[in-house]
């Protein structure tokens, strides 16, 4: 390689990456033009592009630029499949369209509408495409791949809407004077013991933590029960963990602790606590111990009143929610 030569594939080489194939094309005819007789064979060697890939670039140079952003004329390359074929996208969006999900008579389930499931039955009606292809037709209809989301919840009282606002009246009420507002609620149960969990941690190769190959209750070492208390006010969390089972004394207790830990520093004033809770579990509102030992803290606690109501049932999936609220033995009795 001569030293012309040498010079044009240096210079290729500091900015060949950042060329599009028709600025590789450009570069190269360029170079070869100003090398003389022989410079289309050297640029080519040079640039490692074909020959006639720098005769190409020679006649671009002398033709009118393209659009600003284009690479290629308008019309080159082969016509799209949607162009070949002006009913394959009626027939694509028959087949996705179909309203009876699950109906064994029907020729494609929803759970089994993939691309190439898609360009089978395509192919089957006469319409034969490539399944990396079927994508682009379903962006043009305007799909996308999308997961199931938890919006239904059923049948909706008609006074649902007044009850939220109230318990939403409540909460901003209790924050505004300055006393603590809390939201309980019961987390993921977890057995404890040699069971396979999501995620990877770092071990001498080839060996692997060894764990169980089923998960079954009998084979653990015990449960673990977080229950969490989330301080509405300082947007802050608190977790107790039990090992035994979520009763209502174990919610109680759960409150107890951050109250302990949390709550007398962050509201050394206050004189009642505002708890907010779904209606099932040990926290349920139809729960009599549940009521009992709410009752029985604020003596112990010395807190002159506690209340409980439900929050929105489609913040966790539970029931339909009810309010509830008690209070210490020393203002009043409980009521619904």
């Amino acid at each position: 390689m001569s030293d012309a030569e040498t010079a044009i594939k240096e210079r290729f080489g500091l900015i060949g990456a950042q060329l599009n194939e028709r600025q590789r094309r450009a570069f190269a005819a360029a170079e070869a033009r100003t090398f003389g007789r022989g410079g289309i064979a050297a640029a080519a060697r040079a640039c490692g592009l074909a020959e006639n890939t720098v005769r190409r670039g020679l006649r671009e140079l002398d033709e009118l630029p393209l659009e600003p952003g284009r690479v290629r004329a308008a019309g080159a390359g082969r016509p799209s499949a949607q162009t070949s074929d002006p009913k394959l996208l009626d027939v694509l969006r028959e087949l996705v369209q179909d309203d009876t999900r699950g109906d064994p008579e029907r020729v494609l389930l929803w759970t089994s509408k993939s691309a190439r499931n898609l360009a089978d039955e395509l192919a089957e009606r006469g319409h034969p495409i490539g399944f990396r292809t079927v994508p682009k037709l379903l962006r043009s209809l305007g799909y996308s791949l999308q997961s199931s989301r938890k919006t239904l919840e059923g049948k909706q009282h008609p006074d649902r809407d007044a009850q939220f606002q109230t318990i939403n009246a409540k909460v901003s009420a209790q924050i505004a004077a300055g006393q603590p507002a809390i939201s309980i609620d019961t987390k993921k149960k977890e057995l404890v013991g040699e069971f396979k969990n999501t995620g990877r941690e770092w071990h001498p190769a080839g060996a692997p933590p060894a764990v169980n190959t089923y998960d079954f209750p009998s084979m653990a070492d015990g449960k673990a029960i977080p229950y969490g208390v989330y301080d509405i006010a300082k947007d802050s969390g608190f977790v107790s963990v039990g090992i035994d089972r979520d009763t209502a004394q174990f919610s109680v207790a759960a409150i107890a602790a951050w109250c302990e830990q949390f709550g007398r520093e962050r509201y050394p004033d206050a004189t009642s606590l505002l708890i907010t809770a779904d209606c099932g579990g040990s926290n349920g509102y139809r729960t009599r111990l549940w009521k009992t030992e709410l009752h029985a803290w604020p003596t112990r606690q010395a807190c002159r009143s506690a209340s409980a109501t439900s929050r929105p049932a489609h913040r966790n999936g539970t029931r339909s929610n009810t309010a509830c609220s008690a209070s210490s033995p020393k203002t009043g009795a409980a009521d619904r």
